[in-house]
């Protein structure tokens, strides 16, 4: 897919863990996990609000367009 989550990033530089993001921004673990992984075809805008306002970050440091990357399948 060739948008590429850097979740994980942001949740190191602020030094939270995807638990206490979970719990801050009202999703399960689980939700969050496979966000994290890329493996969901969508996020609500209230959610990415939501974690944005949370890691004090925009949008585009946690989603980047990779246009070398082809979708297979």
């Amino acid at each position: 897919m060739p948008i590429i989550v850097r979740l994980d990033v942001m949740l190191a530089r602020r030094k939270m863990t995807s638990r206490d993001l979970a719990a801050r921004i009202g999703i399960s673990e689980q939700n969050l996990s496979l966000l994290r992984s890329g493996k969901v075809r969508g996020v609500r805008f209230n959610t990415l609000e939501a974690i944005c306002r949370e890691l004090d970050c925009q949008p585009g440091d946690l989603l980047e367009f990779d246009g070398g990357q082809t979708e297979v399948g």
